[in-house]
């Protein structure tokens, strides 16, 4: 079996792939380290739990994290491939580093005396990093890889998933501060963390299609395939008003490809006809895979 090529094109989208995790990272690294943490407010998933044993037993909580995913990245291994793992493995190291240098050289105490908008501003770091985690394929490991073997499968937000998942974890931190304030503000967190991952990956993940007329239509398509990389099929139309056959080019892409798009038809025909509009899912290849339950007799 003949191994794929590595092509610039792939080269690049996993290069970006890692620097877009690092930045999601970050972010989550900012929101928990910075404002959740030192205000005694429980986030989700294995930072919530390691949270939980820093206030009880006073373990660092960049090394329970790193042992408790450990232990889930070898189960998901089989479920969601070495590619997934492997982005997985790299967001939980990055994320490890950068919570050791914050609690190392980070002393400050912000919002000590307004822990409602500690929770909502750490919140949405923390859901802006896991959205752009998932986005690139990879996760912060623990509730994330959980919901991410479930959406693999089903056609279910993965936010949802993931706060179905995070309230045991959130609610027994009372055994921990005895303090249901606090409890309150970590489902404030859970909420407003849910929303942004998937507002973050919606956006990222969003697809539009694009009708275009023009009697250029040739070398449009020819454009679009060579630079966004995407299909393009040709529909035989009818003007009712003039009644000429035309063109019609029916196209899907990414949303962020859109300007490119936009940028080859005013290139080829400025006085083409493009219509555009927003799609709930793409589905096959270059987009993404079904996920329907499956039957029986299908297996």
């Amino acid at each position: 079996m003949e191994r794929p090529k590595l092509t610039k094109a792939g080269l690049w989208s996993e290069v970006r792939d890692y620097l877009t995790i690092a930045v999601g990272m970050m972010s989550y690294c900012i929101g928990w380290a910075v404002f959740l943490l030192p205000n005694n407010i429980t986030t989700g998933g294995v930072a919530g739990v390691s949270s939980i044993l820093y206030w009880s037993t006073g373990i660092p909580v960049q090394a329970s994290y790193s042992v408790i995913n450990a232990v889930l990245l070898l189960i998901a291994l089989r479920v969601l491939g070495l590619k997934f793992c492997l982005k997985t493995i790299y967001a939980v190291a990055v994320l490890t580093v950068g919570v050791g240098i914050v609690s190392a050289y980070y002393t400050a105490h912000l919002l000590a005396d307004q822990p409602f908008m500690a929770a909502i501003i750490g919140a949405v770091f923390c859901g802006c990093g896991v959205g752009l985690g998932l986005s690139a394929n990879g996760s912060t490991g623990g509730t994330d890889i959980i919901a991410a073997i479930i959406n693999k499968y089903r056609d279910i937000s993965l936010g949802r998933v993931i706060m179905l998942c995070d309230v045991v974890i959130i609610t027994s931190s009372y055994l921990v501060l005895r303090d249901w304030e606090k409890v309150i503000y970590g489902y404030v967190v859970l909420y407003v963390t849910a929303f942004c991952i998937d507002w973050v990956v919606n956006s990222r993940r969003s697809s539009v299609q694009f009708f275009i007329i023009s009697s250029k239509y040739k070398e449009i398509g020819n454009r679009i395939n060579r630079e966004p990389h995407r299909g393009c099929t040709v529909i035989d139309a009818q003007g009712f008003y003039s009644g000429q056959d035309v063109k019609m080019l029916f196209v899907l892409a990414q949303r962020r490809q859109s300007d490119v798009i936009f940028r080859i038809i005013n290139e080829v025909d400025p006085h083409a006809f493009v219509s555009q509009s927003a799609v709930i899912g793409v589905y096959g290849e270059g987009f993404d895979h079904f996920k329907v339950r499956r039957t029986k007799s299908a297996r």
